[in-house]
Order: structure tokens, then C-alpha cells, then sequence
């Protein structure tokens, strides 16, 4: 399988293994549920003076903007709620820029709640990010997905029905 991690593998990593395996195998999930709906309108209509969505390969970044000459590199998500999920994924984003010899800062932006916070890459979180690349690598290799795990987050999962039902 050719496979490279994305930034999306990143952040549910931090919420379930589970979802790693599934997203990484092609096992989408329910594109019609609602929290999916309503992460895509946000991410859509956040912003407006803010560049959207650049395509990296293997990242995908919200938007990007300069401040005071310092490129800003913005993760926006519709609830606090995946705060640490969300700022690993953004982690993921600036050592892929780092990689490509571009220095950036990271914001994570919840508009609905009108909250952001400024995201670092740091010798240690960089130790981190490239600690989670290797596991969700390891994950994906497995035949098998990781049994299903309940958390706080299954209740209101896209995958919920396939690992509940």
C-alpha cells in the first residue's frame, strides 16, 4: 500500500486509533452526518480575507496569511472540544513546512467560539509530531483495524454506527 500520513491521520490519532486504520484504508466516514456537514461550512465560510485551503500533499492547511512578515499558517475547527487533536494536526502542518525549508507560526481558530490560540513548533513537540508519524505508520501496516475503544468521543463519531452496530 502507498501510503503517506496526512495531516487528518494526525488528528485522530489523538482521538482514536481506530479511525487512523479506517481513514487510512479508504473507510470514509458518514458523509452525511451532521458534524461532518457543519466542520465543512465553517472551514468554508471562517475567514474570508485569509487564503483557503493549500494543498501540500500530504497537508492540507486551512488558510495562510502573513503578519508582520511572519507567514501564519491557521487550523480552524468548529468546536474546543478536539483542542489537542486539532494543535498536534497543526504541529504536523509546520514540521511539513519546516521540511520544505519554510518557517511559519500556527493559529488554531475555533470562530464559533471566538477562540484562538498560537501553536509552536518546538523541539519537543517536534520529537512528538515525528514519534505520531511513526505509530500511525505502524497502525496502517496492521491487517486489521485496532478493536473499537469506547471514549467521550464515540457518541457523536462519523464512524459510530460502524463500530457500534
Amino acid at each position: 500500500m502507498d501510503f503517506q500520513v496526512k495531516g487528518t491521520l494526525v488528528w485522530y490519532y489523538y482521538i482514536c486509533k481506530r479511525e487512523v486504520w479506517l481513514m487510512a484504508h479508504q473507510l470514509t466516514p458518514d458523509q452525511d452526518d451532521e458534524n461532518v456537514k457543519i466542520g465543512k461550512i465553517i472551514g468554508e465560510s471562517a475567514y474570508s480575507r485569509d487564503k483557503k485551503e493549500i494543498d501540500l500533499g500530504n497537508a492540507k492547511i486551512d488558510l495562510i496569511r502573513t503578519e508582520d512578515g511572519q507567514l501564519v499558517v491557521g487550523e480552524v475547527k468548529k468546536s474546543s472540544r478536539f483542542i489537542e487533536s486539532a494543535s498536534k494536526q497543526l504541529l504536523f502542518y509546520l514540521l511539513q513546512l519546516k521540511e520544505m525549508g519554510i518557517e511559519a507560526k500556527g493559529e488554531l481558530m475555533i470562530p464559533e467560539e471566538r477562540y484562538t490560540c498560537e501553536v509552536e513548533l518546538n523541539e519537543k513537540s517536534e520529537a512528538e509530531i515525528r514519534a505520531t508519524i511513526k505509530h500511525i505508520e505502524q497502525i496502517v501496516q496492521e491487517t486489521r483495524p485496532p478493536g473499537a475503544v469506547k471514549n467521550k468521543y464515540c457518541r457523536s463519531c462519523a464512524y459510530n454506527e460502524f463500530c457500534w452496530a
